[in-house]
């Protein structure tokens, strides 16, 4: 007896059927580069749907892998649906719990041209990490290259990400939060102006002023991750943590620097205004009254 998810996708498959969107159980299965006799053992109950075979119906047919899960909602997503829909691939251990993947630099470049290919991420190093918020959700970690968001993360460093919905960019993209915002042809680890709601584009800003902001479009967006923490080989050493304490007192020097000229400015604001004519007459008239009282 097959499970309730080779069920639900035997009925998509009578949907499409019913509806000629496939002419024949053949045509569906070699359109998901699948062997017509494979697919029939499934559709006689003798074995289980394939999770890649899931993958590809949801891409080619548009199979609501809520549906599929879950039983709830249409068996198939409307276009818009579609569009905004990425099948996340992730990799768990032989407890089933799911692992961090690495994205290193090297792989960057193949991770968002080749975003649906699962290989891609089985191929990339994994790990865990003991706190328990990294138990929860699907998280993944880049390299950051570059010198962009210097003197926030420095190339080499590595960042930790819990992985945001694509449902929930538009609220829950917050500005000046760093993101890992991959594209069709890159991945870029930037501060965020969030202009969905109003452009339809995220701005991404370096820390370092030298990089100007940019912006994407949406449609351009493939995946959104928050950064939540980063692993640094790089650890201070006796010699820059004196040039950073001089640096903090160079720029205590001039805030107080600042604040001296500001009041001697407003101290030669009050002079001139005692050597006012009017206003000394008055100050005259005033001490003379308070003697008299």
């Amino acid at each position: 007896m097959s499970n309730i998810i080779t069920q639900r996708f035997i009925k998509c498959h009578n949907k499409l059927r019913e509806e000629n969107r496939v002419r024949s159980s053949r045509q569906f299965a070699l359109a998901l580069d699948y062997l017509p006799q494979s697919l029939s053992e499934i559709l006689k109950g003798r074995r289980d749907v394939t999770i890649e075979l899931l993958r590809k119906a949801v891409e080619k047919y548009k199979v609501n892998p809520v549906y599929i899960y879950t039983g709830e909602g249409p068996m198939f997503m409307t276009e818009e649906d579609h569009k905004s829909f990425r099948v996340l691939t992730v990799v768990t251990d032989a407890r089933e719990d799911e692992r961090i993947v690495h994205v290193p630099v090297p792989a960057q470049a193949g991770y968002a041209a080749e975003l649906g290919d699962p290989s891609i991420i089985q191929d990339l190093p994994t790990f865990t990490l003991p706190d328990y918020k990294y138990k929860i959700g699907t998280h993944r970690s880049f390299d950051v290259s570059g010198d962009s968001m210097e003197t926030t993360l420095f190339e080499g460093d590595k960042v930790v990400c819990s992985y945001l919905e694509p449902t929930l960019w538009e609220s829950g993209i917050k500005d000046g939060y760093v993101y890992v915002v991959v594209t069709r042809a890159d991945v870029a680890v930037k501060r965020v102006a969030n202009l969905l709601k109003t452009e339809k584009q995220l701005e991404l800003i370096s820390d370092n002023s030298f990089y100007e902001s940019y912006r994407v479009n949406i449609g351009d967006i493939r995946e959104v991750w928050y950064v939540r923490a980063k692993i640094s080989p790089f650890l201070p050493s006796p010699q820059n943590i004196k040039h950073y304490i001089h640096d903090e007192v160079k720029e205590l020097k001039q805030t107080i620097s600042k604040q001296s000229q500001l009041i001697d400015s407003l101290n030669t604001m009050v002079a001139r205004l005692l050597q006012t004519p009017s206003l000394t007459s008055d100050i005259n008239v005033r001490n003379h009254e308070e003697a008299e009282d």
